[in-house]
């Protein structure tokens, strides 16, 4: 049966993640899986503490995420200029493994994106499967939007509608950056041979229609798998 959690944004929801983690260090297992990382994505900040259990948990998860992703990374910014060299994020949410299907689902039954998801993951493997076999990446990417009064749900239908052999769309999270703007941190796994992140980037998500609400896409993190 799936374990679900009221709304993580608010007190109520917190203490009900608190309460299901007291004894436990992880969601499910002894170490981090794919429902540490759809809870971690969804609590937009560490909990204080009034919640020691989410807090304790979500330092821990945090310090795997970021030891995933150790030292700088550089910014790719397609927007008409480079972006500077920024230190990696120390909260990162990294993509659920494709090979978790059978973990616990904490949100309810399989979404047709999920089913879609697994069909791309079938058809990637049975085009690599007639050569030899490709390697993958996954990436860390920032997403921002043109400015405060872009819909910032909007804006990740708008990412996540984006479909193609080989790409795969992973945990995501809004991360204030200042003066009210907040921007899109999201995870996706990808086939090298199938798919190049920079034609992603500038034939896709900053081309029509998803440029209406994103103004620029930065790689943060880009590890091979």
């Amino acid at each position: 049966m799936a374990i679900t959690f009221s709304d993580l944004h608010t007190e109520s929801g917190l203490k009900s993640l608190d309460e299901f983690l007291s004894g436990k260090s992880y969601i499910s297992g002894d170490g981090i899986t794919r429902d540490d990382i759809k809870v971690y994505a969804a609590v937009l900040e560490k909990p204080g503490n009034s919640f020691p259990n989410a807090s304790k948990w979500y330092d821990a998860v945090s310090a795997q995420l970021a030891a995933s992703f150790p030292g700088k990374a550089v910014g790719v910014r397609v927007s008409g200029k480079a972006s500077p060299v920024e230190a990696a994020p120390t909260e990162e949410v990294k993509a659920a493994p494709a090979e978790d299907d059978d973990d616990i689902d904490l949100f309810g039954d399989e979404t047709e994106e999920e089913k879609k998801a697994a069909e791309e993951r079938e058809a990637a493997k049975k085009a690599s499967s007639k050569k030899k076999e490709s390697g993958k990446s996954s990436v860390l990417m920032d997403v921002k939007p043109w400015d405060d009064e872009t819909d910032m749900k909007k804006l990740e239908e708008a990412v996540r509608s984006i479909e193609m052999p080989g790409l795969f769309w992973g945990a995501s999270k809004l991360v204030p950056v200042g003066y009210g703007i907040k921007k899109l941190h999201i995870m996706l796994t990808i086939v090298d041979d199938l798919v190049s992140v920079d034609d992603l980037i500038e034939e896709r998500l900053t081309a029509e229609p998803c440029n209406e609400f994103i103004q620029s896409c930065d790689i943060v993190a880009f590890n091979k798998i």
